[in-house]
């Protein structure tokens, strides 16, 4: 996996995942990311595409929310596409709700793409990154 940055969108899993994400103007894509993630199938062990993933779905989640995090090159291409969506977004408790489970997964013992992290120098910084996104959902929600 090409990694430039501790952040949700900072790795090539998550900027393929934004480009498909311009294929919707609605929540399916997000829905659909989140419930692949929490997917029986990644029980016993989440591989680290399916987590990338499933932090870029619950980032952008959180901006439709109005609880995102700092926009940045990383971010830009979904700010245009969450500028386009958020008008007419009706916040889901159900989908919140999901993206909590995904970020427990991931930080969770059998996440392939926390152990990456934990083997680097960057971890404490993308731990803190991702425990940001937790603090900011538990707002949404």
């Amino acid at each position: 996996m090409g990694t430039w940055a501790t952040g949700p969108y900072g790795n090539d899993f998550a900027q393929d995942w934004a480009q498909d994400l311009h294929e919707s103007n609605d929540l399916y894509f997000i829905a659909d990311t989140l419930d692949n993630v929490l997917s029986p199938d990644h029980a016993d062990y989440l591989e680290a595409p399916f987590g990338a993933e499933g932090l870029a779905a619950v980032e952008t989640l959180l901006r439709l929310e109005g609880r995102g995090g700092a926009a940045d090159e990383d971010s830009a291409g979904i700010d245009e596409w969450v500028a386009v969506v958020r008008p007419k977004y009706k916040s889901r408790t159900d989908l919140v709700e999901k993206a909590g489970r995904v970020l427990e997964l991931v930080l969770g013992e059998r996440s392939e793409l926390r152990e990456l992290w934990q083997d680097s120098e960057h971890y404490d910084s993308w731990r803190a990154t991702v425990e940001d996104q937790v603090a900011r959902l538990r707002r949404a929600g």
